[in-house]
């Protein structure tokens, strides 16, 4: 029997929690009952591209102009009809409308992924947002959700039939992210290696809905209230908000203070230098980075938005605050300075919820069901 062809379609394939996560999938599901092609509306980064295992995974580009997503859809439906999927599985709002060519060129199953929220919508109050969810639905044959707030707004919200959305929250691979004995390790490069330092970092694109902004002005914050100037900020990530970071570095003087890493391969290395990992996003699914965070034996400090309190135990793992209060931020982090017992306790808690919850081989193996429960459904294959 031929396996299953799943068309991925996303905005873009470039460094991102979506798209680790979707890496994670395509490497682990087994090769003789499924192939794949990822299809981007804009482009692909081919260095990220290079993380998928396989050697039958095709690419294409589409090269989306700015505008209406309409204008894309004579091609999006040759090139699916050329491709002959068995299922479409678009993910986030800038792909849902690819669920219409996929409907008008006949792919019988078509999945739409819902990961999280954009900055002008970090909590799913706005109206058009919600309509034009409604309105492709007739389109989608069924819909995953990665966390209980994005489930419920789906259904609440939008109006879904809870039958046809399927949770399926993100796994972490608790072999690659791992922690140290109990000493931060040094990271090549950075300047904040001195066993003495308090690092507190981050990882993710530098993009307005992580805040990064708000986290440099909450560490200034913090600064204030660090007589042994032991606090240390690493930035994990690039993107086109990193003048704007840089600005607010300089204006707040903390030049020798803030590391901007820029974008790092070795994400696991990264996290095993840093005593704290810190998200400071206005809007989040089930982000990906808190899960190996927490695979690496870090505490958590996260806004309280999305599904981060579905990850975070606040005063067991982490803490949780409110989003875009750099006050409540450094407070939190404050916490941590002078407590090294903290540290490694919330570490180790969190470190056991991920082995016992978030393991990469139970989402895979969640995919692999409905990909394939869906497809007999729809095309009496088993």
């Amino acid at each position: 029997m031929q396996p299953l062809h799943i068309a991925h379609v996303v905005y873009s394939f470039r460094v991102g929690g979506l798209e680790n996560g979707m890496v994670n999938l395509i490497n682990r599901l087994p090769a003789e009952r499924f192939r794949h092609t990822i299809i981007a509306l804009t482009d692909v980064d081919p260095k990220f591209c290079a993380r998928i295992q396989r050697d039958d995974v095709q690419f294409i580009e589409l090269h989306k102009p700015p505008g209406p997503g309409v204008k894309l859809w004579p091609r999006l439906y040759r090139v699916l009809r050329d491709l002959v999927p068995d299922i479409v599985h678009s993910r986030n709002l800038a792909a849902l409308e690819a669920t219409v060519p996929a409907a008008l060129a006949r792919v019988p199953v078509r999945i739409h992924g819902e990961h999280g929220r954009d900055v002008d919508d970090p909590d799913g109050a706005r109206a058009k947002p919600c309509w034009t969810r409604r309105v492709y639905s007739p389109f989608v044959t069924h819909y995953i959700a990665l966390s209980g707030e994005l489930e419920n707004y789906l259904a609440q919200r939008v109006g879904l039939d809870r039958k046809r959305i399927s949770l399926i929250c993100n796994g972490v691979d608790a072999g690659r992210f791992t922690p140290t004995n109990g000493v931060r390790q040094a990271i090549p490069g950075s300047p904040f290696n001195d066993p003495r330092l308090c690092v507190i970092g981050t990882v993710g694109r530098l993009q307005a809905v992580k805040d990064h902004t708000g986290l440099v002005r909450a560490f200034a914050l913090l600064t204030q209230q660090d007589p042994q100037q032991r606090a240390r900020l690493v930035i994990v990530g690039e993107g086109h908000e990193r003048a704007s970071i840089e600005a607010e570095i300089h204006k707040s003087g903390l030049q020798d203070r803030v590391w901007l890493a820029g974008e790092q391969k070795d994400v696991p290395l990264m996290m095993r230098g840093f005593d704290v990992f810190v998200l400071p996003s206005i809007a989040e699914g089930i982000s990906n980075t808190v899960l190996e965070a927490m695979a690496s034996g870090l505490p958590v400090v996260a806004t309280a938005v999305g599904g981060n309190p579905e990850l975070v135990r606040a005063g067991q793992t982490g803490e949780l605050v409110p989003a875009g209060d750099p006050a409540a931020l450094a407070a939190a982090l404050q916490a941590y300075l002078d407590d090294p017992e903290r540290i490694r306790a919330q570490g180790r808690e969190g470190r056991a919820r991920v082995e016992a919850e978030f393991s990469l081989d139970g989402m895979v193996e969640r995919y692999r069901m409905l990909y394939e429960n869906l497809a007999e459904r729809k095309l009496g294959r088993n």
